[in-house]
């Protein structure tokens, strides 16, 4: 018989013993709206209540610790909790790395974020901020681990030398197939990090096993970490996805499937798709695509009718293994350059406080997919050549951080 799962939070609060290295120390928690034990109690009030924990601060990711921020660059200000009468401090407002004052208010800092297992998702970058500044300070960081809901495929280019960002925060695929708890370990090998760091794992968490493929489907509530990550859909999507937001193209922000969804008003998309199948047949296997039409109500093309497709993961035809988001968006780029050869598909804006670099180069981590995709003669296995040996690598180096079978 299967055990029900347990994340490293519920763990936590469940086990006195698990708790007893924190007695007679100051304890802060990082954390966002999906902070929640199994009985959706945030993490924040839940530790508060333990009798024998001296909570003494607690730190915000982007979109903020209450998830009320909408968009990149879109800050959170530092606040005093209501209720429980400690300093909240942002992570994403005058400072993206914890300053001095901030590590002074604790011993020990809990990190309890749910990540969507993307290298682009920006609660990855602010653990390796926290996990260096603890190594400085000399405060140690437990990890309260959380699935993967992306599980553990791998697919897209490792992030080149001189690419790092606040939305590139280390040399690994799009995709990297790791818990937070693990990419912390990676972190401090990778960064040769002299920290005390313990992850508090998860029990019972199989991220192979279907339907969920690293979530939990029918034990655990989904709770958005992000405001635009309202569904497992979205989750298992965002590696290819997120990349629309350097496009002009929409990627459903402004409707109620963001980052499932890519259209634009002037586009075809019933030509894209079959040039999508004419090109690359293999990137589409896995999922279905659906032609769609939506009207955006804020973001890219607000108020104007788009045509475009929605790419489904959550019927029964859905293939885990064969599914490859980072792949099909690829594809996505390179059928509408085909077919429109001039078309502005770039978007050239300031993307996370970078203004030099076009922001599909940052999210892609390189300018590799971009050349591919503008290249007039470029073909498939010319990229699948470059994305394989990254994959292959990055496979192997993170086996040695896997603390899950």
């Amino acid at each position: 018989m299967t055990r029900p799962i347990q994340f490293g939070i519920d763990r936590l609060l469940a086990d006195p013993a698990l708790r007893m290295p924190l007695a007679g120390r100051r304890v802060a928690l990082l954390a966002h709206p999906a902070s929640v034990t199994a009985d959706l109690t945030h993490s924040l009030d839940a530790l508060a209540a333990l009798p024998d924990l001296r909570l003494t601060a607690a730190f915000g990711p982007q979109h903020g610790l209450r998830g009320d921020k909408q968009d990149n660059m879109v800050e959170s200000a530092d606040f005093t909790d209501p209720i429980h009468g400690i300093p909240v401090f942002s992570l994403y407002g005058e400072v993206r790395r914890p300053t001095t004052a901030m590590m002074d208010s604790f011993d020990v800092l809990l990190v309890d974020l749910q990540d969507l297992g993307c290298r682009i998702y920006t609660f990855i970058t602010t653990l390796r901020y926290v996990l260096e500044a603890a190594a400085r300070h000399g405060k140690s960081v437990w990890v309260l681990d959380r699935p993967n809901p992306a599980g553990r495929p791998v697919e897209g280019l490792t992030l080149r030398t001189d690419w790092q960002s606040f939305v590139g925060a280390g040399a690994m695929p799009m995709r990297h197939g790791l818990t937070m708890g693990e990419l912390g370990q990676w972190f401090i090998n990778t960064l040769k990090l002299d920290i005390d760091y313990r992850v508090i794992e998860m029990q019972g968490w199989q991220p192979e096993s279907a339907p969920g493929h690293g979530w939990p489907l029918g034990e655990r509530a989904w709770i958005n970490p992000s405001p635009n990550a309202p569904n497992l859909s979205m989750a298992r999507a965002y590696a290819g996805t997120v990349m629309l937001e350097g496009t002009t193209l929409s990627e459903g922000r402004g409707t109620t499937r963001p980052l499932e969804i890519f259209g634009a008003p002037d586009l075809d998309a019933r030509a894209v798709l079959t040039e999508m199948q004419a090109f690359a047949p293999h990137w589409l296997k896995g999922c279905k695509l659906r032609e769609i039409w939506f009207e955006p109500t804020f973001h890219k093309h607000a108020g104007k009718l788009c045509n475009g497709l929605q790419i489904h993961v959550d019927d029964p035809g859905y293939d885990h293994a064969a599914f490859r988001p980072w792949r099909l968006q690829a594809l996505a780029f390179k059928a509408i350059r085909r077919l429109y050869p001039d078309y502005p598909l770039w978007r050239d804006f300031a993307y996370e406080y970078e203004h030099d670099r076009l922001a599909i180069d940052l999210i892609s981590g390189s300018p590799l997919l971009r050349e591919w995709v503008d290249g007039v003669a470029s073909k498939p296995d010319e990229l699948d050549s470059l994305v394989q040996s990254d994959e292959d690598a990055w496979r192997q180096e993170k086996a040695r951080f896997l603390l899950y079978s």
